[in-house]
């Protein structure tokens, strides 16, 4: 019986997998076609990727020092700003622009180039961000909010609850 189930399943993922196979070899094969007309979508996409997933780390990165220095940030949050959204801005653009020099000749695909600016692309964020963390001292990789009921309490220094009451 678990048999049966089996080589069903298997002939239905087969069944499935095939036809989707075809559809994107053709899909790749149009898009080798027509590759200088691909080539500026897929840059618009590098750099609508970069400022998305940059601007994401930038932000945490900001909301993070306006929670562990906050008279030193706003003091200095202008330029904080600017510098993030600089920074955001270049390394779009910077990944956007390598990104369509990569895929100027379809003869030359996979093109080290491309696939070298797309995983930094996605390493920088995360290397960002688990640096951060660290420096902050806190654990994990995921930036997220702790649950209610186990936030720091601030340390009173040199009185004791004796001394309170």
């Amino acid at each position: 019986m678990r048999s049966r189930r089996f080589r069903e399943a298997v002939l239905l993922t087969l069944g499935v997998i095939t036809p989707i196979g075809i559809l994107a070899v053709n899909a790749s094969a149009f898009v080798m076609v027509h590759l200088t007309a691909f080539r500026i979508g897929i840059a618009a996409c590098a750099l609508v990727s970069g400022l998305v997933l940059n601007g994401l780390t930038a932000w945490w990165l900001l909301r993070l020092a306006s929670r562990n220095a906050p008279p030193l940030f706003r003091e200095y949050r202008t330029w904080a700003v600017g510098a993030a959204v600089l920074i955001v801005l270049v390394t779009a653009v910077g990944g956007g622009f390598l990104t369509y020099l990569g895929l100027r000749d379809p003869k030359r695909l996979p093109d080290a180039l491309s696939v070298i600016v797309a995983t930094l692309m996605l390493a920088l964020p995360f290397a960002v961000s688990i640096a951060a963390r660290r420096l902050a001292g806190i654990g994990g990789i995921i930036p997220v909010e702790e649950p209610p009921g186990k936030e720091r309490s601030p340390r009173h220094s040199g009185s004791s609850l004796r001394t309170r009451i």
